[in-house]
């Protein structure tokens, strides 16, 4: 009779895996879990945006700051998911109006995912930073679909969430980079990555005073079994959306791994359902997706 062997990691990789997971501990411990790498325009964005008596005015002054930012946020407002009449938007205090703060919160993180592989400090982690930034430009466009057609929920809070929803495995992604033990052996780097993602992204987002429903959601949508009372909520609406992202590209499979799924019942989705919204919004999610720069 063959037996399987143990797979334990070297005992350097074991010393590295134990001195990072006290480096994250004692970085949740100290409640001050911020992503320094993140570009300033999209801080001071998320700064001006926390005051609830802020003018357009002000807003527009800050991301005309950032050319690079004010293009993106004109290429949203313009786009095929966002300008339905195809009257083209060419002032940005307009755009702002059009997007809303939500919408413009949203588009300055997405700016600042897309240029973390740019970064010097980060330099060697392009592809799995491309694949996540890619990733949570698709769950984005997923959520904010499937909230605008299947609930009540806010369409743009919806996709904030979704693209907030991997900044847990962003953070640790950019940590990894200082412990190349580590990283190199994926199997316990992924262990760390699935164990630690969803409290350092809650403390994360509590730090940026991000608003208590998408810190919930990115917290939650990984609970399939998730059960509550009253309509569907964002987190149901960011767990269909993190799953149809799994599986969209091969969607015989999507009925069967929704089964037994919580908040797909909450949504009174089935099978016909989900290819449904995946055949009717695939132009509205492509479309979404490149404004969102992916």
């Amino acid at each position: 009779m063959t037996t399987l062997a143990l797979q334990i990691p070297p005992q350097p990789v074991q010393d590295e895996a134990f001195a990072f997971v006290q480096e994250l501990a004692a970085e949740l411990s100290s409640g001050k879990v911020d992503l320094p790498s993140f570009p300033e325009i999209a801080v001071r964005v998320r700064q001006v945006l926390s005051d609830e008596r802020v003018t357009p005015d002000k807003v527009v002054r800050v991301i005309g700051s950032e050319p690079a930012l004010a293009a993106r946020l004109l290429q949203i407002a313009n786009s095929a998911a966002l300008n339905v009449s195809g009257r083209a938007i060419t002032e940005l205090r307009t755009a702002v109006a059009r997007m809303g703060f939500n919408m413009v919160r949203s588009a300055a993180i997405a700016f600042a995912m897309s240029q973390l592989k740019k970064v010097d400090a980060l330099r060697g982690l392009e592809k799995p930073l491309e694949a996540l930034w890619n990733r949570s430009a698709t769950v984005a466009a997923l959520s904010h679909v499937i909230a605008r057609r299947f609930s009540s929920v806010n369409p743009d809070m919806a996709l904030l969430a979704g693209l907030l929803h991997g900044v847990g495995h962003l953070y640790i992604l950019t940590r990894a980079s200082r412990h190349p033990k580590l990283f190199a052996n994926e199997p316990v780097f992924h262990a760390i990555d699935r164990d630690w993602h969803a409290s350092i992204a809650k403390a994360l987002l509590e730090n940026w005073e991000m608003a208590d429903d998408i810190v919930v959601a990115v917290s939650e949508y990984e609970d399939l079994e998730r059960e509550h009372r009253g309509s569907p909520d964002l987190s149901d609406v960011l767990t269909v959306g993190h799953l149809l992202a799994s599986y969209r590209d091969y969607p015989e499979t999507v009925e069967l791994n929704m089964q037994g799924v919580s908040a797909c019942k909450r949504l009174q989705l089935d099978g016909a359902a989900y290819v449904k919204l995946l055949n009717e919004s695939a132009e509205e999610i492509a479309a979404m997706q490149l404004a969102l720069g992916r």
